[in-house]
């Protein structure tokens, strides 16, 4: 039993006549005959009977409409899902992403659209360090991710492919009580003998890159006096006046009480920002995902 042998059979329960379900499958009226019949003979039971007005169904047919109209329900909402599927409509994808790009207003933008595009797909984030993101890639816990490139991290990219996100402006940040904090901007050559906070070792590894680079430039090398668990505490401890820091422009929007954003002049410096996937990953929700971080990277 095919599901066009139940189509044909719903079609003539539906108009009573066989030369007008013909007429509406698009197929000859004797062909309709014979593959009814054949229905009637797999199942042994008569699903019509005849009449000089074209056919009236059987109690046996009666039944049998209710189960056939079912299962073509079924596989037309099947079918529906596949193709739902295929474009991406449905399924799941976990994407993870940096402290730090969390405040980037690309990030949370970009999920949102995804979100209310695809409303049926399930989504998962997840917040970690670049490193942990990039080995989650590898190992299949993330299908995207949002993370700060830095030379560092590139030597781990194999098999991710990367897409380039518009860079960020830094900004200095210090206690509002410090000497230099009336100033709109500030050479860095200014924090020369400043204690910096920052995010040590890995779980800042391309923004302490960045900001390394920087200083060196500007003729001194950044003190750590305090460690921050991570880039959002970062502001709260300069507020406490445990140091200074340089954060990515974004986070200027923690407006916390005790501090003050400056712009750097000087040198030039940014907070690189992109998003990975593996290479070769065919799953459509990611299609999805990409297309629109790659339309948002060009706006």
């Amino acid at each position: 039993m095919e599901l066009r042998h139940l189509r044909y059979f719903v079609a003539v329960a539906a108009e009573r006549n066989f030369t007008r379900a013909a007429e509406k499958l698009g197929i000859g009226q004797p062909p309709l005959s014979q593959q009814i019949k054949s229905l009637e003979r797999e199942l042994g039971v008569e699903l019509f009977v005849r009449t000089p007005q074209g056919a009236a169904l059987t109690q046996a047919g009666e039944a049998f409409l209710v189960e056939a109209r079912r299962v073509l329900d079924d596989a037309t909402r099947a079918a529906q899902a596949a193709q739902r599927a295929a474009r991406g409509e449905s399924g799941q994808i976990r994407i993870g992403f940096t402290g730090s790009a969390a405040f980037n207003p690309l990030v949370p933008t970009l999920i949102q659209r995804y979100t209310q595009r695809f409303p049926a797909v399930q989504l998962t984030l997840d917040e970690a360090n670049t490193p942990i993101l990039v080995q989650g890639l590898a190992e299949g816990r993330h299908d995207a991710v949002f993370f700060r490139p830095g030379r560092t991290t590139l030597t781990e990219l194999d098999g991710i492919a990367v897409q380039r996100l518009p860079d960020e402006p830094m900004k200095i940040v210090l206690p509002s009580a410090h000497p230099l904090a009336a100033r709109r901007r500030l050479p860095l050559a200014a924090l020369a003998n400043e204690p910096f906070v920052l995010v040590p070792g890995p779980a800042g590894i391309t923004l302490n890159e960045e900001i390394v680079r920087a200083c060196a430039e500007a003729g001194f090398s950044p003190r750590l006096a305090q460690p921050a668990p991570q880039i959002a505490s970062v502001v709260n401890l300069v507020a406490a006046g445990l140091g200074v820091s340089i954060v990515p422009a974004a986070i200027a929007q923690v407006q916390v009480k005790g501090v003050r954003y400056l712009d750097v002049t000087g040198v030039r410096m940014s907070a690189k920002l992109s998003l990975g996937w593996r290479e070769g990953d065919t799953s459509a929700t990611l299609r999805q995902f990409v297309a629109l971080a790659q339309h948002a990277g060009r706006d």
